[in-house]
């Protein structure tokens, strides 16, 4: 394949997610409104849901390719295949059954193991904004004080050491896409994650993140690699270009036991 072919694949399969996890999102704010479904019940009617739109729609426009879903059964076949859509329809069930915003829709495109394309729909934010990994946008000056944006229910002890070395202003929010996203969109500086989480956790949150010239690897500095047998990704950092050698370094020190100071 040319080059010129190359890209223009690529926009396609940008414009393919972003419009997916559109979709998903408008289809899961529907549900919520018109079934009156809370809690349990609504997150998993909306993981159901959501899933269905997505798998069937890439099943039919992209048939030659995997599909890596939270909410469906795996195999072994995507192993064999250079192009895997790696996709959590609704991340953040909790939240989006409690009626709050931070929740998002996950479609992303590994290729060679790579987050290569992405885009994450964040529905309960005003505007429903897409961020996608084809139209980075810049971001804003720093503040004097950085900001690390941590799980609102069981924020990582790694995380709160880190924070209070750096004097950073701690920012409880629920789901991954929703943290990673606060980074690309200039609410927070820091997203430090210990707690484990699975490739669809962060797949497309990490493509459009690295688009933004956001860091992003795992917190001992190594790159996020995705398509694999073992699904689970303990950690990872994206965080700020400034802050990534001081965060790595203080994670490094926690990880031998010594203080962090």
């Amino acid at each position: 394949m040319s080059d010129s072919d190359q890209a223009a694949m690529d926009a396609q399969d940008a414009e393919l997610a972003a419009v997916l996890a559109g979709e998903a999102g408008q289809l899961l704010l529907e549900l919520r409104e018109r079934t009156g479904l809370t809690g349990r019940e609504l997150g998993d009617a909306g993981d159901a849901a959501a899933n269905t739109l997505l798998v069937e729609s890439l099943r039919d426009i992209r048939p030659d390719d995997g599909i890596l879903s939270e909410e469906s059964a795996d195999g072994p076949e995507r192993l064999r295949m250079d192009r895997v859509w790696i996709i959590d329809p609704l991340d953040g069930t909790r939240e989006y059954g409690e009626g709050r915003s931070d929740w998002a829709v996950h479609v992303a495109l590994s290729i060679g193991g790579r987050a290569a394309i992405g885009a994450v729909a964040l529905p309960g934010v005003p505007g429903s904004p897409v961020l996608r990994s084809d139209f980075p946008a810049v971001l804003p000056p720093l503040p004097d004080v950085p900001r690390m944006v941590v799980s609102r229910t069981r924020p990582a002890a790694e995380a709160a050491a880190v924070a209070e070395i750096l004097g950073a202003d701690c920012v409880p929010m629920g789901s991954a896409g929703a943290k990673a996203m606060a980074i690309v969109r200039g609410e927070a500086e820091i997203y430090l994650h210990s707690g484990g989480q699975h490739e669809w956790d962060n797949c497309a949150p990490v493509a459009v993140a690295a688009a933004h010239g956001l860091h992003c690897s795992r917190i001992d500095g190594s790159a996020m690699r995705y398509n694999n047998a073992d699904t689970r990704i303990p950690d990872l950092l994206i965080c700020r270009l400034d802050y990534a050698e001081r965060v790595l370094a203080l994670v490094a020190r926690e990880a031998e036991e010594e203080p962090i100071s």
